[in-house]
């Protein structure tokens, strides 16, 4: 090569690293999803611009299974939930025909796809009635270090995606506040919400069992008690919002009918608005599934999805890489 290819190759090199470094989404191949997303920032954060909108009212809401991780097999909680059972059959023969624990210690895989977020919180419930918040998010912790997903034998705090990692980081630096509204237990997901989306516990919402302030052994603590408080899945999401936002979002992040209501709400309001749908399509680098699946179905919402002009991820096609160990 001569000198002048070597200048020629070290200019083409240095602007690559140039487009790459202004690039917010890196992980999104260029195209109309991609566009569409960076084109509603820029209209929502521009002064002057007719569709601006103040940094307080900035708010974005988030799914979490499905949207910000995996979901496959089963729901990532739900697995922490039967490992909990397993760990304490031993203490329980009474779950050996008692259900749902009798399907959860047999492994009836197809039964378990089917179980809901309700399911999942009366498993939670019965599994850590009568412990502390801070005794059950020790439990989390230790399980989040040890668990590996049976298919990619990783972290489950590892299977989230870095397009939509990216996406949060680019949202908050233009000024967005982002929350977390899930069907998933709150305690479960305020654990490491923080460490792997940059998401703080205050701005976490989702299902919730009740608890009760005591006094053990002279420190006041607070215990999670037998009932379940709430199920913030579906129409609860918009429900949850209102109550603990108490603002409605102009952007939201769904990928299943559970999360139809929060589209429905938030891209009803007045002024800009957006609503995004990932559609898992990629069965070679996570999985393919929508309407015919008992985990994270999709189905009326993405048939809405086209009537009320929707974004739809097509992972297969938008995402240069699904997760961060596959950059």
């Amino acid at each position: 090569m001569n000198r002048l290819g070597i200048l020629i190759f070290v200019l083409i090199a240095i602007l690559t690293s140039v487009v790459r470094a202004n690039d917010p989404l890196p992980s999104w191949n260029t195209g109309p999803t991609k566009t569409a997303l960076i084109n509603f920032v820029k209209r929502a954060t521009t002064k002057g611009n007719p569709e601006y909108v103040s940094p307080p009212q900035r708010i974005a809401t988030f799914d979490n299974d499905g949207t910000l991780w995996s979901e496959k097999p089963v729901y990532f909680q739900l697995q922490f939930a039967i490992d909990r059972i397993k760990a304490l059959a031993a203490k329980h023969p009474e779950w050996k025909t008692e259900q749902p624990f009798k399907t959860i210690l047999e492994e009836e895989q197809k039964a378990l796809t089917s179980l809901s977020a309700k399911d999942m919180m009366i498993l939670l419930m019965t599994t850590h009635a009568g412990t502390t918040t801070k005794e059950f998010k020790k439990t989390v912790r230790a399980w989040l270090k040890t668990a590996r997903h049976p298919r990619f034998n990783r972290p489950y705090t590892e299977l989230v995606f870095q397009p939509m990692l990216e996406l949060l980081a680019y949202l908050r630096a233009n000024g967005f506040k982002t929350y977390i509204v899930s069907g998933g237990g709150i305690e479960f997901l305020r654990v490491f919400a923080e460490d792997v989306y940059g998401i703080p516990p205050e701005q976490v919402i989702g299902s919730s069992i009740k608890t009760k302030f005591e006094i053990r052994k002279g420190k006041p603590v607070i215990v999670r008690l037998s009932e379940i408080d709430f199920i913030d899945d579906k129409a609860g999401k918009p429900v949850a919002i209102n109550k603990f936002i108490g603002r409605r979002p102009i952007a939201a992040f769904g990928n299943s009918d559970g999360d139809l209501q929060m589209l429905q709400w938030t891209t009803a309001g007045d002024g800009i608005r957006f609503g995004l749908l990932v559609h898992h399509t990629d069965s070679k680098r996570e999985w393919a599934y929508d309407r015919q699946s008992h985990v994270g179905r999709l189905d009326v919402a993405l048939k809405e999805a086209k009537q009320r002009g929707w974004t739809v991820v097509d992972m297969k096609r938008d995402w240069k890489a699904i997760y961060p160990f596959q950059k």
